[in-house]
């Protein structure tokens, strides 16, 4: 299939009925909701053009302007941008909203279709897109493989840290990263560090229900909001818990001494420059401080 074939515009209620459901029942679609204002949305949509085309041919994306086609939009029932939704079988069966970073994309894709042949090949990836699904304890198995060799790959053991951290060894984890001298590596081990720090903060305050409980008595207790960003942050839940440093920075940021501040900055170093949530809350903390 060529490019023009896979990645299309949809228009009106008729033309989504075939080129989404009905061809959803040959192979899944990808149905991308976004509208020209939204910046987020043109982060997210070549991300999305660029797996598609990854799949060469196995995925179709089609692409749904919400500000022109409100009978789409409201026979979904879309109420946030951008929202992306996966057709397969001739009904929608998983997607998200907010923007989102390409191997959580593909994490998604990998339950419903084969990944591409390229991806599936490279154990390191492999091992991303297990971790990224959540399946720590396999993904951990998958680098211990690779790693049992002379070849230590840089990236393989930063992941091979992540792993350890989301058991709880968090010392192990810091001794592997401790082992990466490759100075192009600093970065990734730096947020690795950061999400470290994260756990080890989270594993101090209360649990998330107490904190939910206390901002639903007082959506305006400082403290509750922090701590429930950071247990949000440790479990790796990124939107919520920047949505509520950047709304407790506009409404208090000198709270502890600006901690607010800090730690989006600390989050956008963990989640890298070019992940689409940093665009976004960048670009949101840029305007709340000037």
């Amino acid at each position: 299939m060529t490019e023009n074939t896979v990645v299309f515009d949809v228009a009106g209620v008729e033309q989504f009925e075939q080129m989404v459901v009905q061809n959803s029942l040959q192979q899944p679609v990808l149905v991308d909701f976004w509208a020209q204002w939204c910046a987020p949305c043109k982060v997210l949509m070549p991300l999305l053009e660029k797996i598609t085309a990854s799949y060469k041919g196995e995925l179709l994306l089609a692409k749904v302007d919400c500000d022109v086609e409100q009978d789409i939009v409201a026979r979904l029932g879309v109420q946030s941008l951008p929202t992306v939704v996966l057709f397969k079988d001739g009904k929608p069966v998983d997607g998200f909203t907010g923007a989102q970073s390409e191997a959580d994309i593909r994490a998604l894709l990998a339950k419903y279709l084969p990944e591409p042949a390229a991806v599936a090949a490279d154990p390191l990836q492999t091992a991303q897109n297990l971790f990224d699904s959540g399946e720590f304890a396999q993904a951990e198995a998958v680098l211990k493989a690779l790693l049992s060799g002379d070849d230590q790959q840089p990236a393989a053991l930063i992941l091979f840290a992540r792993c350890l951290a989301e058991r709880g060894a968090l010392a192990d984890a810091e001794a592997v990263l401790n082992s990466v001298m490759d100075e192009a590596q600093k970065h990734a081990v730096a947020a690795v560090r950061a999400q470290l720090t994260f756990l080890r903060l989270a594993a101090e305050l209360p649990d998330m229900a107490d904190l939910k409980s206390r901002l639903a008595k007082d959506a305006h207790d400082d403290e509750a909001v922090l701590q429930l960003s950071i247990q949000q942050l440790a479990r790796q839940n990124y939107q919520p818990a920047l949505e509520g440093l950047l709304q407790l920075f506009i409404r208090n940021r000198s709270f502890a001494d600006g901690i607010a501040h800090k730690t989006l900055l600390q989050v956008f170093e963990l989640l890298g420059t070019e992940h689409p949530l940093v665009t976004a809350y960048r670009r949101r903390l840029y305007q709340a401080l000037y």
